[in-house]
């Protein structure tokens, strides 16, 4: 079942432009300079109930401004866009009673008073069932371990803990629809597989759908089989994370440690060897040749040790898509 519908939207900005040189200043003061920024330009794409989906892109690409159209901020200059059947501008309140926002950089809580009173508040705002609201609250303190910090003031609390109160501050009314714009940001590692872990929980018994935008790809690689990347506000590629993968790390690496130093000798379908002393190393593509015929030919000359193959480092992947579609 279709709940996200994107169909040709289209965004522009326009954005002022302070003069140069001497005098500048005072030029600006009396004569302003814009030019039109195009956020997006005819993004296009569906999402299902309960999937789990990455939503990548360089800084400025347009994913905080996709996120905005579809969470009803955000007015689009054209296009089509449905969530659950209705247009999120024009359906507001029926609208934001089906999903929840997370915006890493930005805080729902009240900043001076403790997080059980702004939870309090956005029960009444939802006009949760109390004992609908005691169930689920307890629910999201257990599985984020947030039982302690409701007496404490916001502005108390560290990032890690902040988060994890916004993320339960989302979920409270139990959402459809879950929109995270980098939740993570900031976070340690211990918070960050704390997050990853509830996450993938809530989207697996709960069945929300859940939109995931991160700099951070061990996040995207983590939990989500999906991803849409976007680049100068155009949809460059959706589809599942291994085919981007196989698109653009193609090569696995293989590391054996080998008990004494021998000569290089040609390797069938290697597209690299490296012998670093008593280290192998071979970069080869699974495709051309499986990763257990390259192990036999090795065996045959060498006695391998400690043998591991790893994929390519997806930081390093998604950098260098980025350079060769010069996002």
């Amino acid at each position: 079942m279709e709940q996200i519908v994107l169909h040709s939207i289209c965004k522009t900005f326009k954005v002022a432009q302070r003069p140069q040189g001497r005098f500048a200043a005072l030029r600006g003061a009396f004569v302003r300079n814009t030019k039109i920024v195009q956020a997006l330009d005819n993004v296009s794409f569906t999402i299902n109930q309960g999937e789990l989906i990455g939503y990548i892109g360089p800084n400025g690409a347009g994913k905080s401004t996709t996120v905005k159209i579809m969470s009803g901020i955000l007015t689009p200059d054209s296009g089509e866009c449905r969530i659950l059947g209705r247009v999120p501008w024009q359906e507001r309140v029926k609208h934001v009673a089906n999903i929840g926002v997370v915006f890493g950089q930005r805080s729902q809580l009240w900043w001076d008073v403790p997080v059980k009173d702004s939870f309090d508040l956005l029960k009444e705002i939802y006009n949760i069932p109390l004992h609908v609201y005691a169930q689920r609250l307890r629910e999201l303190a257990d599985a984020l371990q947030i039982g302690v910090l409701l007496p404490i003031p916001v502005r108390q609390l560290s990032l890690g803990q902040r988060v994890r109160c916004e993320i339960a501050a989302s979920l409270l009314h139990s959402p459809q629809i879950l929109f995270l714009d980098e939740p993570t940001i900031g976070l340690d590692a211990v918070s960050k597989l704390a997050l990853r872990e509830f996450l993938k929980l809530e989207n697996k018994t709960k069945g929300i759908t859940m939109i995931l935008t991160n700099h951070d790809m061990a996040d995207i690689e983590a939990l989500c089989p999906r991803v849409l990347v976007i680049g100068r506000g155009r949809i460059l590629f959706d589809g599942a994370l291994s085919s981007l993968k196989q698109l653009y790390a193609p090569l696995r690496r293989l590391k054996a440690q080998i008990p004494e130093q021998i000569d290089p000798f040609p390797i069938p379908g290697a597209e690299q060897v490296n012998f670093r002393g008593n280290t192998l190393e071979v970069l080869f593509d699974p495709g051309k040749i499986p990763a257990h015929v390259l192990i036999g030919h090795l065996s045959q000359h060498m006695a391998l040790n400690d043998l591991v193959i790893e994929e390519q480092d997806i930081e390093a992947m998604v950098a260098k898509m980025y350079k060769e579609l010069r996002l």
